[in-house]
């Protein structure tokens, strides 16, 4: 037992050393690094970066820091790597317009072990496959004919969910709105059963991605892993019998996004594996629901708070549903005419953006306003630099929709969805679902909030931190679905 006790005192005096070694007597890069600091050995500036968005202020990280260091760039240390964050408008106009000349996209290697792909490529990689497919499945067209659907799905949402309940909490029928509609328009599953099927297996997945990546029984990353290897065979199934409907006609190739990856091929001909297409399907579930779920959250939350704009809201939803006949669908027509409802939700989406900020990876040593990057450093933008920043908006927390009028906020100050080449695809898709959700909700109801000053967490989306329960009230003339 001494010798063991021993065997662990040596092992961790060594690893002081060597954290200590590569701390102060590494060879320092040429040129001016930006300022900041690089925090504790190995772990760097994680933890505050991490709390300050347990605490719901995930902005203080990047404004303490611009106020310290540079209101262009600072130092840190995140996630295990050297990182340097850049700020403001110019900031992210030069990472969103240097992808795949000086950075590209990153993302923890953990994500790989979530996100495993049988074609022995990256989680990267694969993204990038991905975005070049995607733009057919999100073209004006398709998108014009996911309206009905979405209508359709999001009358059933709140007859099952919403109606005749004196109290709800929002986020997880948020959730379930927007993977019931991802479930059916990626994969045309729509019987609320088999999208509960997938609901848990995602939920630990989800829950997986963002926790500390240890495999060890009973952990959440632990739980994440085997969520997705579930999720995925299920999905082989699916795509199975997909291909037997198409061979036999019972399936469209244009009902969805797995009929299109079934029959599409690369630049050499060759068709997509089950596995691939699995694995891709499982990353557009994820990413075509968690977001918008957030986004949903929070605008019942701030129409709860704002009795003028929900009025606003309220009377430009109604003049549309006067002109529908009884148990007429939603067209794209309708959609574009929810103008201040969808600058509503941009201020929603600007105060409280589902994605905070997306790292990159340096793949060239350059330089940014007078300071060196080294190549293989992270970058990190973040929204909340512009979002939250009086410079772009002035009283930033004061909730304006009239700021999306006319031209809008200035290039580069409003990020919600990224920009430049890495702009989620999926964006306009996100419009759609976001605007049939507001329309259903306020022609139902008005609510308040059960719990008025409830926290906020950001962990990494902003959440309710008990989901947001709510009182409904029922319109005495409520028009039925």
């Amino acid at each position: 037992m001494e010798v063991f006790y021993a065997s662990l005192l040596c092992l961790f005096v060594s690893f002081v050393f060597l954290s200590l070694h590569l701390l102060f007597y590494k060879t320092k890069p040429a040129g001016t690094l930006p300022p900041g600091r690089t925090g504790w050995p190995v772990i760097g500036e994680s933890l505050e970066f991490l709390s300050t968005g347990w605490k719901g202020h995930p902005e203080k990280f990047i404004f303490d820091r611009m106020a310290k260091y540079s209101i262009h760039i600072f130092r840190t240390h995140l996630l295990g790597e050297q990182a340097a964050v850049l700020c403001g408008a110019a900031g992210n106009k030069f990472l969103f317009s240097n992808e795949n000349k000086l950075v590209q996209a990153w993302w923890p290697s953990s994500v790989d072990k979530i996100f495993p792909s049988s074609a022995q490529t990256s989680s990267k990689e694969e993204a990038i496959k991905m975005r070049k497919m995607l733009p057919n499945f999100f073209k004006p067209e398709a998108l014009h004919r996911y309206v009905g659907v979405m209508d359709h799905i999001a009358r059933r949402h709140f007859s099952d969910g919403w109606e005749n309940r004196d109290e709800v909490v929002v986020f997880p029928l948020a959730k379930n709105y927007t993977f019931w509609l991802a479930c059916r328009l990626f994969v045309s599953i729509e019987d609320p059963s088999h999208v509960e099927k997938f609901a848990e297996p995602f939920n630990l997945l989800a829950a997986g991605l963002i926790s500390i990546p240890v495999d060890l029984p009973g952990t959440p990353f632990s739980k994440g892993i085997k969520a997705s290897n579930y999720v995925r065979k299920e999905l082989v199934k699916i795509i199975k019998q997909r291909k037997v409907d198409l061979a036999e006609g019972k399936a469209s190739p244009t009902q969805d996004i797995l009929s299109h990856m079934l029959l599409a091929t690369d630049e050499n001909g060759k068709f997509m594996q089950e596995l691939d297409i699995a694995d891709k399907i499982l990353g557009l579930l994820i990413g075509g629901h968690d977001t918008a779920s957030s986004a949903c959250t929070f605008i019942v939350k701030y129409l709860a708070e704002l009795p003028e704009i929900y009025d606003a809201v309220y009377k430009e939803q109604m003049e549309i549903e006067k002109t529908k006949g009884p148990g007429e669908l939603l067209n794209w027509e309708d959609l574009q005419k929810m103008k201040y409802s969808w600058n509503v939700a941009c201020e929603v989406l600007r105060l409280a953006p589902p994605l905070q900020g997306a790292f990159r990876e340096a793949i060239a040593d350059f330089a940014y306003n007078g300071f060196s990057i080294p190549k293989g450093w992270k970058l990190y933008w973040s929204a909340n630099s512009t979002h939250k920043n009086p410079e772009f908006f002035p009283e930033p927390q004061k909730f304006d929709p009239s700021r999306f009028e006319g031209s809008g906020p200035a290039p580069y100050t409003f990020v919600p969805f990224g920009g430049g080449p890495r702009m989620c695809p999926g964006k306009e898709y996100a419009r759609l679902e976001i605007l049939v959700f507001m329309h259903h909700l306020v022609k139902r109801f008005k609510w308040e909030k059960v719990i008025p000053d409830e926290k906020i967490v950001v962990d990494p989306m902003p959440i309710p931190a008990k989901g947001l329960p709510v009182r409904l009230y029922p319109h005495s003339t409520t028009i039925t679905a």
